[in-house]
C-alpha cells in the first residue's frame, strides 16, 4: 500500500478517485464495509481507491481531556488497511490548523487535488470540518455540485449492537477479547515499539520486551499466553500487564511486559505487535521476588502448554 501525506502526490493520472474516509481505529467490520465499498466502486469504474485517515484522534487536538484510548497504534491501523487491499492511502497530519478547516473547504481542497472524484464513502453518523460542522447531508450536497457519488454507511450490527470502537474499547477493558476479536473481524492484538526497561525480569531469568502501550486501549491487568510478532517472525509468549505490585515503586505505572518463550535478543526499537490467546491469571502481590521467580516459572511452563 503506498501511504502519501498530501492528496496531489496521488498521480491519478487522469483517472477518477473512489475515497474512504474516517479514523478508522480498529479497523473494525464497520470500518471494513466501507473501505470494501470504496474498493468496489473503483473496479466498477476503472477508478483508483484512496483510503483517507489522520495521525491521530482528533479530539487529541480539539478536546485532549476527551481523547479515548486507542484501539490500534498508528503503524498497525495502516497495516490492517492495507491487508484489505487498499492500494492507497493519504495520511492527513491532524493538527489545529487542519480542524479549524470548515468541512465544504476540506471536501473541495481533496476534489481539487485529486483531479476527479467518483464516489466518496463514510460511515452514515460521520462527522468533519471545524466545530464537527459537516456530515453526509453536506456531502451529498456537495456531491451534486462537484460530481460525486456518497455512501453513507449505516453501521453494523452484532449480536443486536452495534459495532462501534467505543464499544470494542469497553470489551477490552472488560476483558472480553473474544467479544472484541468479533467485531475487530481478528484476533485482538496490541502493537507497539520495545522500549528499555528496568531489566528486573532479565536479573529473575526471564527477560522481558517492554512494549511501549502509551495511549492504548489495554485489558484488564494479569498474565496472558499471546503470539508476539516482531522482525518478521512469530514466537510464542508469555504478556504481563499491570503495575508489578511485588515490586517497590512509589510511582507505579502499568507496564506490558512481553517474555518470549523461544527467543533472547535484543530487540530494542523495534515494533512487536501482540496476540491474546487466552489469560492465564490476574496480577498478583508476591511477599518476595523469590516468590514472584517462582510464580513466573509455573507461569512459563503452563503457557508453553497451550501451544
Amino acid at each position: 500500500m503506498k501511504i502519501i501525506h498530501a492528496a496531489n502526490e496521488l498521480k491519478s493520472s487522469g483517472r477518477k478517485v473512489c475515497l474512504a474516509i474516517g479514523f478508522f481505529d480498529g479497523v473494525h467490520l464497520g470500518h471494513q464495509q466501507i473501505i470494501r465499498q470504496t474498493l468496489t466502486d473503483a473496479r466498477q469504474h476503472d477508478a483508483l481507491a484512496l483510503v483517507v485517515t489522520f495521525d491521530r484522534h482528533p479530539s487529541s487536538v480539539v478536546a485532549p481531556q476527551r481523547v479515548p484510548p486507542l484501539i490500534y497504534s498508528l503503524p498497525q491501523k495502516l497495516r490492517v488497511i492495507g491487508s484489505l487491499g487498499a492500494d492507497n492511502l493519504l495520511l492527513i497530519h491532524f493538527d489545529k490548523p487542519f480542524s479549524e478547516q470548515t468541512g465544504e473547504d476540506f471536501i473541495r481542497g481533496l476534489t481539487r487535488d485529486l483531479g476527479s472524484m467518483q464516489s466518496l464513502c463514510v460511515g452514515s453518523n460521520f462527522t468533519f470540518g471545524h466545530k464537527r460542522g459537516g456530515n453526509v447531508a453536506l456531502l451529498k450536497s456537495l456531491g451534486e455540485t462537484l460530481r460525486f457519488t456518497v455512501h453513507g454507511m449505516a453501521a453494523v450490527s452484532l449480536d443486536g449492537k452495534i459495532v462501534s470502537s467505543t464499544r470494542i474499547r469497553e470489551t477490552i477493558g472488560a476483558g472480553d477479547l473474544d467479544a472484541a476479536s468479533q467485531m475487530l473481524g481478528r484476533a485482538y492484538s496490541l502493537a507497539g515499539q520495545i522500549v528499555r526497561g528496568d531489566r528486573l525480569g532479565h536479573e529473575l531469568g526471564f527477560p522481558t520486551a517492554n512494549i511501549d502501550a502509551s495511549g492504548l486501549a489495554l485489558p484488564p491487568h494479569g498474565v496472558y499466553v499471546v503470539r508476539a510478532e516482531v522482525g518478521g517472525r512469530t514466537h510464542r509468549a508469555v504478556v504481563n500487564i499491570g503495575s508489578r505490585p511485588s515490586v517497590q515503586n512509589p510511582t507505579p505505572q502499568t507496564r506490558v511486559e512481553a517474555h518470549l518463550l523461544d527467543f533472547n535478543a535484543d530487540l530494542y526499537g523495534q515494533e512487536m505487535e501482540i496476540t491474546f490467546q487466552e489469560k492465564l491469571r490476574a496480577e498478583q502481590k508476591f511477599p518476595s521476588l523469590a516468590a514472584l521467580k517462582e510464580q513466573i516459572t509455573r507461569d512459563v511452563a503452563e503457557a508453553a502448554k497451550r501451544f
